[in-house]
Parts: C-alpha cells; sequence; structure tokens
C-alpha cells in the first residue's frame, strides 16, 4: 500500500502547500503512485522563495546603467576571416565533430494543429514536414562531409511518445536510427495567483515543460551529453522546431566559434524596428546578455545612432552553437541555476468538487527558463551577424507575421534566390513578388552549391509564371 513518506511529507507541509494532499487518500494506487513521484520530484524548499519571488509579485526586470548595444561580427568586412571560419567548420564536419539539437517541445496548438510542432507540414507545394525539412539537411549534409551528424531532439512529456512514433513513421528521414537521440525536457509546478501550487487531477499536479532553458540540463540528466563525449563531439549547432529556414549547421558559424575559441555563439538579426518581438543583445560588466524586448525601456528601444539608426538594433532569432565543453562545466554536479520568467496563463485546475475545468480568464503562473540566460554565464561570446531571408521564418502564427503563411513564402523566395544565383530565370510580376511556388529538397539541396550542382544536373533554365515546382 503506497503512502507518502513522512519527510516528504514535512516538507510540503513546510513549504504551506498541504492542500495538495487533500485527496490522496482517495486515490488508487496507481493515483498514489502518479501523485507520490511528482511530489518527490520538487525542490520543496525552493516554493517559497518561488511564489515570493515570482508570483505573489510581478518581477521586474533591472535593467543596468552600463547596458549598451553588443557588437557582433557583420556579414560585410570580415570576408578573410570568414573565409578561414568557413574551412575550419568544414574540418570539423569532416571530422565528424559537430551535432544538430532541436528544441521540439510544443504542440501546433496555434496552428490548429493537435500534433507535435514538428510533424507539421510547412512544405510550400510538399507538405513536407518541419522534422523532414531539418532530417533531410542533415542526411545531405553528413553525405557531403562524409561523417555523421548526430542529431539531439528535445521533447516534451506531452509530445514525446507522439514526435518517435511520427520518426518511425518516417523511418527517420533515411538517417541512422542510432544517430537520431530523443531526450524530455523537465517541468514545472504551475502556481494558482495566491501562491499555492495547483492540481490539474485529483492525482496530478498542474504541470508545464520548463521553458527551453532546461536544454542544457536536460542534456546531461539524459545521458545525452554523454553520448557527445563518447561520439567526439565538439561543437553542438542549436535551432528551434519552428524555423525550416535555418541552416542546420552553418560551417561559418561552427569554425568561426572554434577559431575565436569561444564557449557560445548567437546569430543577429538586424531589427525591422524598435519593437520587433525579437531578444535584443547587450553589454553589462562586459558580459553579453539578451533583454527581452517586453523588457527593454521605450527610450532605449527607440535610441538612434547619428545616421538615423537603432542603436539596438540587434535583435535574437534563437540559434547558437554551443561548444560542449561550455555545456559540461555549466551543468556539473547535475544543476543549472537560470532565472524564471513569469508567464500568467489560463490553467486547468480542481474545482471546489474535485472537477477539472479550464478557466475563462488567467489563474496561475507557469515558470519558464531560457536558453539566452545562460551567455552571461561564458567567458567569450560570439556574435554572428546572419541574412535573415536565408535563415529566419519562424511558424507561430496561422497567418500574418511569423506564420505559416510568411514561413511558405520565404522557403519560395529562398529557393527562387538560390536557383536565379545558378542562371535559372523566376518569374515574377511587375512590383518584382515572385510568381511561381518553389520547393527544393532538402535531402538534395542544403547550400547554395548544392543548388548550382541540381541545375547542372537537371538542365533547368527557367521557372514557368504561377507553377508550382518540386525540384529533387
Amino acid at each position: 500500500m503506497i503512502e507518502i513518506d513522512c519527510g516528504l511529507k514535512s516538507r510540503i507541509i513546510a513549504a504551506g502547500q498541504a492542500h495538495l494532499l487533500r485527496y490522496f487518500n482517495e486515490l488508487d494506487e496507481a493515483g498514489k503512485r502518479k501523485l507520490t513521484e511528482q511530489l518527490a520530484e520538487i525542490n520543496w524548499e525552493n516554493i517559497p522563495v518561488l511564489a515570493k519571488d515570482y508570483v505573489l509579485k510581478r518581477p521586474e526586470t533591472a535593467i543596468p546603467a552600463d547596458l549598451a548595444p553588443a557588437d557582433y561580427y557583420r556579414l560585410q568586412g570580415n570576408e578573410e576571416l570568414f573565409a578561414r571560419a568557413e574551412a575550419k567548420g568544414r574540418e570539423l564536419l569532416r571530422q565528424g565533430k559537430v551535432c544538430c539539437l532541436t528544441v521540439a517541445g510544443g504542440q501546433g496548438t496555434r496552428l490548429g494543429f493537435d500534433a507535435p510542432k514538428g510533424t507539421y507540414p510547412i512544405g510550400p507545394v510538399s507538405d513536407r514536414s518541419l522534422f523532414e525539412y531539418f532530417g533531410s539537411s542533415i542526411l545531405r549534409m553528413s553525405e557531403k562531409y562524409g561523417a555523421k551528424i548526430p542529431w539531439y531532439i528535445m521533447t516534451s512529456p506531452i509530445n514525446r511518445e507522439a514526435t518517435e512514433k511520427f520518426f518511425r513513421e518516417k523511418k527517420f528521414f533515411g538517417l541512422d536510427e542510432a544517430d537520431v537521440f530523443f531526450f524530455t525536457q523537465g517541468t514545472m509546478p504551475a502556481f494558482g495567483l495566491d501562491g499555492k501550487l495547483l492540481l490539474s487531477a485529483r492525482d496530478s499536479l498542474a504541470l508545464s515543460p520548463d521553458g527551453h532553458g532546461g536544454t542544457l540540463l536536460a542534456l546531461r540528466r539524459s545521458g545525452a551529453l554523454d553520448k557527445m563525449v563518447k561520439d567526439g563531439t565538439e561543437i553542438v549547432s542549436y535551432f528551434q522546431v519552428d524555423n525550416p529556414l535555418v541552416e542546420v549547421v552553418s560551417p561559418r558559424f561552427a569554425g568561426l566559434l572554434a577559431l575565436e575559441n569561444s564557449e557560445v555563439g548567437a546569430i543577429v538579426l538586424s531589427k525591422t524596428g524598435p519593437y520587433e518581438k525579437l531578444g535584443n543583445f547587450c553589454i553589462s560588466s562586459g558580459r553579453t546578455q539578451i533583454i527581452e524586448y517586453s523588457d527593454l525601456p521605450d527610450e532605449l528601444a527607440e535610441k538612434r545612432n547619428a545616421d538615423g539608426s537603432l542603436q539596438y538594433s540587434a535583435g535574437s532569432p534563437a540559434i547558437h552553437v554551443f561548444s560542449r565543453k561550455f555545456i559540461e562545466g555549466l551543468t556539473s554536479g547535475n544543476s543549472l541555476q537560470l532565472p524564471w520568467h513569469r508567464a500568467d496563463k489560463k490553467i486547468p485546475v480542481l474545482d471546489g468538487n474535485g472537477n477539472t475545468f479550464t478557466p475563462a480568464e488567467p489563474n496561475g503562473v507557469k515558470l519558464e527558463s531560457f536558453i539566452f540566460d545562460a551567455l552571461p554565464m561564458a567567458e567569450k561570446v560570439l556574435l554572428l551577424e546572419g541574412n535573415r531571408a536565408e535563415l529566419f521564418a519562424p511558424t507561430k502564427n496561422l497567418t500574418g507575421v511569423d506564420s505559416v503563411e510568411s514561413c511558405r513564402k520565404m522557403i519560395s523566395e529562398r529557393n527562387a534566390g538560390r536557383l536565379a544565383a545558378a542562371g535559372v530565370a523566376i518569374p515574377r510580376g511587375a512590383d518584382g513578388s515572385l510568381n511561381a511556388e518553389i520547393e527544393i529538397d532538402p535531402r538534395s539541396v542544403c547550400d547554395d552549391e548544392d543548388a548550382v550542382i541540381l541545375v547542372k544536373k537537371s538542365g533547368l533554365k527557367a521557372i514557368e509564371p504561377g507553377a508550382k515546382v518540386v525540384l529533387e
């Protein structure tokens, strides 16, 4: 018969959370086991502190007095360095010292899609999934450089099973199953607005993923970091699941991290305006950090240089490279303390009769950690400007900005640009807009060089106006 350990029960009560045990004696053995396991995972000594600092009051981001815009390597003017970095990155790939890491814990809820977001059909013509874009690109790069590129995929408890099932159905997109490593991010209990933890059912806490900041610690706890050491991995290429334009491994980016002996790198995009929803790269006390778009004061967001350009123009698309050794050091002792970020949410909870319901208004607080908060922990951070049109098309909404609609257009545009550079005539309207839907199979083309080869092999001369084309 399952009972709550006396020590655990004492810690729960001391944390002011005795209400969580209200239904315990009414549960069957399976329910008791489930709730007990969840309760045992909680750091109860820390719960009152989190409630005080993040729930009972709304935390404010302190803006350091010495805050300044971060400098970064521009796309223009560093050609010689970039050539050396490109060569170094290709060498690392040929030596099998690079892996990919995708954060894929979300569902496609905002897209009206009840499945893991990575399974969403984003191809403008073929409907190939987000996961297929990444998997096929990794396979192509592995062939190109003659070495395996292991792929680490962080899921959440809610989508792990469905994600693995999808990969099995798709035969891992041609990749060796042994080179694809799934692991699950941690969870955090949700708080009510009164600082009390919430139950989502009589036998379950209201739990939610702990944010992409949990990626680094989850790598260690899952054994993924041990596998990286065994495989001889030195560079980890990190990207999020909603961006099919991302270069799964950029030889230039990885090579520059190695040449500069940096611990972590981040791609920089020039913001489209002062309030674009990208984090801002800044410097304070000699350390690189990101101030969220919602936390940067208006007077700083709007501040301009003499030429009229924004001072705080360096935005983050959440594309990184990490030194494996940096991750090892950061998570030594099997712990990592990153700041928490508050999000007010509508959380399914129990009513007074012990039945689950979903409120119409936010009723609680979820706490998440963000991976960019690891940047100030690095002695040396590399910031590299990226070309937005070639690497950033997030799929967050169905229509409008950063949507399925805009993403598909950007996929076609990038493909059109690659084909045009290889000598193919591209149909455009009087306003310059693309008059075709063009998809190139990432299994065949992972960069501009591959596009040239594809065009030569196919003998393609022109795309017809209004055509819907898939090139393989």
